[in-house]
């Protein structure tokens, strides 16, 4: 696993699994299996976020209905075909499970990428600004996650003088949205969006001149770099 693509994607969530797990998939014979958990805000409010952990970080009934997980990994990108149809699906792949940190935030996501379509600045009809950026975050073996981001306020003014190409850096959290999609003029049906809401960003040139660990003070993989790079990838 390339280090420098193991910084660009950094996420720790924390909450309580609210679905039976289902196997997933299989890598040179690792299985995977994906389920649900449910990350509280400050607010009350909660996101009901998807999750793909290995067979092999999986012991006893540790993934139960009910049960909390504690869990460092990234947020991954895939197309998964529906109708006919390309669907880009996320997904909180993990890498390691840890032990309670009481003081963590429950849900913080580290990303450095390349915006790669042109952001779409909009306000709302109470004058709220908001951006809406798509950021391409390269993984090992020349792969990338495609990570739709919200950005909102002074945030949102930034982003919409960024271009194509340019580099990014951002600090937040991952939310679901459930919204209306019109399949006919009789029929809807209510779909989930996963993004990143944006709390703080940077726009910077050139990797060896940005150290992102000193800019945004998030919780550093670097010392359990040898220790959770014990999955296949996908």
């Amino acid at each position: 696993m390339n280090y420098v693509t193991e910084k660009n994607n950094r996420v720790y969530v924390s909450g309580e699994i609210v679905s039976d797990a289902k196997f997933s998939h299989e890598v040179y014979g690792e299985g995977f299996y994906e389920f649900y958990v449910r990350v509280m805000r400050l607010s009350g409010q909660a996101d009901i976020l998807p999750v793909t952990l290995s067979e092999r970080l999986i012991q006893g009934g540790m993934l139960c209905k009910g049960k909390t997980i504690f869990a460092l990994g990234q947020f991954r990108s895939y197309n998964k075909i529906e109708n006919g149809k390309s669907r880009l699906m996320l997904t909180v792949f993990v890498r390691e499970l840890l032990e309670e940190l009481p003081d963590k935030n429950p849900n913080s996501i580290l990303l450095s990428g390349y915006i790669c379509k042109p952001p779409i600045y909009r306000t709302t009809p109470f004058n709220r600004e908001i951006a809406d950026v798509l950021v391409a975050v390269n993984r090992a073996y020349n792969k990338s996650d495609y990570i739709p981001c919200i950005a909102w306020g002074r945030n949102a003014r930034f982003v919409k003088s960024l271009t194509v190409g340019d580099k990014i850096a951002i600090s937040g959290r991952i939310q679901s949205r459930e919204y209306q999609k019109k399949l006919s003029e009789t029929e809807m049906k209510t779909m989930t969006a996963y993004e990143v809401s944006v709390s703080k960003l940077a726009a910077f040139d050139s990797v060896d001149d940005f150290d992102i660990d000193s800019e945004f003070d998030l919780y550093s993989l670097q010392n359990k770099h040898d220790s959770i790079a014990t999955t296949a990838e996908y």
